[in-house]
């Protein structure tokens, strides 16, 4: 019964436009194509585009020119106008004089990006002839006029880009039949792009049995994709990003063998992706991100060999990368971030020689960087941060001329950054963050004169910030905190006038003053000098800094006035406290007329720094981490071995005696050897953390108590103190039964006890 009486409607609908241009061309009477044209343009706004269209006394017929000649009309060989192009030429003005009825051999109307206002008309039907409908990018209203199924010619049509509302009707689509009289029968290019159109997307949309393009994105519309879309074996592309889409992908997709461009990116799909995805040969685009899509990745997705685009980002899809995108050379483009895919990234990606982008961070990726990716000559963007990748950066990859963004950060690399950086001259975003690597930042980092990021936080480098960083004139962040960089902050930082995000060198141990150039940035918002053995005063030049909103030079050895202004008078006492003697009228700060006392050694915050209390030893003893210095009293009563008395059985040297100890190397080996506190030599568990067994690499095994840390929140004043007593209460009680304390540790990183390992004893967390 649905069927009859849709059948009826179409037919009474037809039906009603043939009576309609009847009477249309009867009023119209011996109104000409010209006369039409001539009333649309005095209704517009004046406008040089329409100068060329004459206006004689054209209410005289015999008067009245050829519009053949005029700016934008095409005529047949008859004279008809068959061709209304005044696209791009920023006309004004409404639709609604434009008399359609004397316009009837119309074929082409174009009025692309332009400034039209209104609706649509309602008698737009009555061009029965049309076959190119372009209306997109203006600030037209309303809703689409039912009788565009009148236009059963137009093989194009595009509202794109303009503030229509409502749905689409089912009643503008043919209706299955091939008795079908009205919808856009013959349609190849569907174009409505981001209007205010929602609701379901109508499944007789599958009756345009000659669609070649469908293209709905920037949308409202939700709902399932039709299935009918498989009848559509025509189809090449189908773009329905950007709506509210929801469901999985229509099994029977998998049927469209000419479909080369499939984006179905940022909707609400789910469930897994036919395997069918795979048979589409002619494939070289498929945008399946950020969805809610599961499982694998389709196993043969570059069957065909010409995928070029493809991206899965934001899902969760999981398991290992398809052998086929292994083998796919074809790549230029591919996004797989964000998701749970697993497998050896140096085994399951082969080698690329067109890619340009390559996105696979936040995945569970292990192995080494591939040398092989230094083929991937043309290659701008490539990241595998949040991954589990070991082992050095390869020197192939920093010889990549047009890398514009290299992130590899949260990831487990290790060894010294290669001078080979240099190289990247197109770098503009460079993220090595969170991993191990060692040795000195290298001076050719100065060479890096594009970059606008750098993030080299949370590693373990040390030696001086190189001054060469002060070449760095188009960078707006810096970030090199919680390292182990020390000497002075060089003066040459103060030249990176581009800064306006953030400049972090905190959780080092940097000595010296606070240049006073670093007042030149004025568009600087957030400055951390935290955790140093930084000293003097603090440079009244950091008032001039305009921009500034956050500033912390908590935790150095500063004293003097605190300077006046800006943001020294919004900042609050936390951010200058724990230093040698700063004094000043605000924040709580003592009174520079009066005479003020350092802290004590207990009142300051711990610094990376090792302290080894000697077996037997009674000592003052001080140690010298990176960081800085750390003193601790012990009262613990020993001896010290020297060469005579040493264990008779070994030759090897005990890693804890005052005699051979070195508070970097003992640092990094406890490292090595817990493999940065992996969860394989974990051997107990509580509340404030973990316990891990280390094997040191002269032999002896230790226990290593690792205490969570807060390190951005208040909660690591109260760790730090607890910390503190555990130290102070080991250091001085005697028992038999208390294991024996090593020494201990805290950065910005780690915070951790070393203590004899007791074979079956107990070191759970309380």
């Amino acid at each position: 019964m649905a069927n009859q009486f849709r059948n009826c409607l179409a037919v009474a609908i037809s039906a009603a436009w043939m009576v309609l241009v009847i009477l249309s061309k009867i009023i119209a009477g011996s109104t000409t194509e010209a006369e039409a044209l001539l009333r649309w343009k005095e209704s517009l706004p004046d406008q040089s585009i329409l100068q060329s269209w004459a206006t004689p006394a054209w209410n005289n017929s015999s008067n009245a020119q050829s519009p053949c000649g005029w700016h934008g009309i095409t005529c047949d060989s008859a004279g008809n106008v068959i061709e209304i192009n005044l696209a791009y030429t920023d006309l004004k003005g409404t639709l609604q004089n434009l008399d359609f009825s004397s316009l009837t051999n119309l074929l082409r109307l174009d009025l692309k990006e332009n400034q039209l206002e209104g609706s649509i008309p309602q008698n737009i039907g009555i061009l029965s002839k049309l076959q190119y409908l372009d209306l997109s990018t203006n600030f037209l209203n309303g809703t689409l006029p039912l009788s565009l199924a009148n236009l059963t010619q137009v093989f194009e049509l595009d509202v794109s880009r303009n503030n229509i509302t409502g749905e689409l009707d089912p009643n503008l689509f043919p209706d299955g039949t091939e008795q079908s009289k009205t919808g856009l029968i013959s349609i190849k290019n569907f174009i409505i792009q981001t209007t205010l159109l929602g609701g379901r997307i109508p499944n007789e949309i599958g009756n345009m049995r000659n669609l070649v393009l469908l293209a709905l994105d920037f949308n409202s519309f939700y709902g399932p994709i039709p299935p009918s879309l498989a009848n559509c074996s025509e189809l090449s592309l189908i773009s329905i990003s950007q709506n509210h889409l929801s469901g999985p992908i229509p099994y029977d997709i998998g049927r469209l063998n000419k479909l080369t461009d499939m984006r179905l990116l940022k909707n609400n799909l789910s469930g897994s992706v036919p395997q069918g995805i795979g048979n589409l040969s002619a494939l070289t685009t498929l945008h399946l991100a950020e969805n809610n899509f599961t499982g694998q990745l389709p196993p043969q997705v570059c069957r065909g060999g010409k995928l070029v685009n493809f991206s899965a980002a934001y899902n969760r899809f999981t398991g290992p990368i398809p052998v086929s995108l292994r083998n796919c050379q074809s790549l230029y483009r591919v996004r797989l971030e964000y998701n749970q895919l697993t497998g050896n990234i140096d085994q399951d990606f082969g080698v690329y020689p067109n890619l340009t982008y390559m996105d696979l961070s936040y995945n569970k990726f292990q192995g080494q960087l591939s040398p092989n990716w230094g083929q991937s000559k043309e290659l701008s963007f490539l990241s595998v941060g949040g991954n589990m990748i070991v082992g050095r950066i390869p020197d192939e990859i920093l010889q990549l001329k047009q890398l514009g963004n290299l992130d590899l950060s949260s990831n487990q690399f290790s060894g010294e950054i290669s001078t080979e950086i240099g190289n990247l001259s197109s770098l503009s975003i460079l993220r090595l963050n969170e991993n191990k690597l060692s040795g000195k930042i290298p001076a050719g980092i100065g060479l890096l004169s594009n970059l606008q990021s750098l993030d080299i936080s949370m590693n373990m480098l040390s030696g001086p910030i190189p001054y060469q960083m002060g070449d760095l004139s188009k960078l707006l962040s810096l970030n090199l905190s919680q390292n182990f960089l020390n000497g002075t902050i060089p003066d040459k930082i103060g030249n990176l006038f581009a800064l306006q995000g953030l400049l972090d060198l905190s959780y080092n141990s940097l000595s010296g003053e606070i240049p006073t150039r670093l007042g030149k940035l004025v568009n600087l918002i957030s400055l951390n000098l935290s955790d140093n053995y930084l000293s003097g005063s603090i440079p009244s030049s950091l008032s001039d800094m305009l921009s500034l909103s956050n500033i912390n030079l908590s935790y150095n050895r500063l004293e003097g006035p605190l300077p006046e202004g800006n943001i020294f008078d919004s900042a609050q006492l936390v951010d200058f406290n724990n230093n040698k003697g700063l004094c000043g009228k605000s924040h709580g700060l003592q009174p520079c007329n009066t005479s003020t006392t350092a802290p004590s050694v207990k009142d300051k915050k711990y610094k990376p720094v090792i302290i080894i209390i000697a077996s037997l030893g009674s000592a003052f003893l001080g140690s010298v981490i990176l960081v800085g210095i750390f003193i601790v009293l012990s009262n613990r009563k020993g001896r010290i071995y020297n060469s005579k008395e040493e264990d008779p059985t070994t030759n090897r040297e005990n890693p804890f005696s005052v005699r051979y100890f070195n508070g970097k190397i003992l640092y990094e080996d406890i490292l090595e050897a817990t493999k940065n506190f992996d969860d394989m030599y974990c051997i107990g568990e509580g509340a404030t953390g973990k316990v891990y067994k280390a094997e040191m690499s002269g032999g002896q095994v230790i226990a290593v108590k690792r205490l969570r840390s807060q390190v951005d929140g208040r909660g690591v004043v109260e760790n730090a103190k607890a910390f503190k007593n555990e130290i102070a209460a080991l250091t001085e009680i005697r028992h038999r039964n208390i294991v024996k304390l090593h020494g201990f540790c805290s950065t910005g990183m780690h915070m951790f006890l070393v203590y004899d390992f007791m074979e079956r004893g107990s070191l759970a967390i309380c």
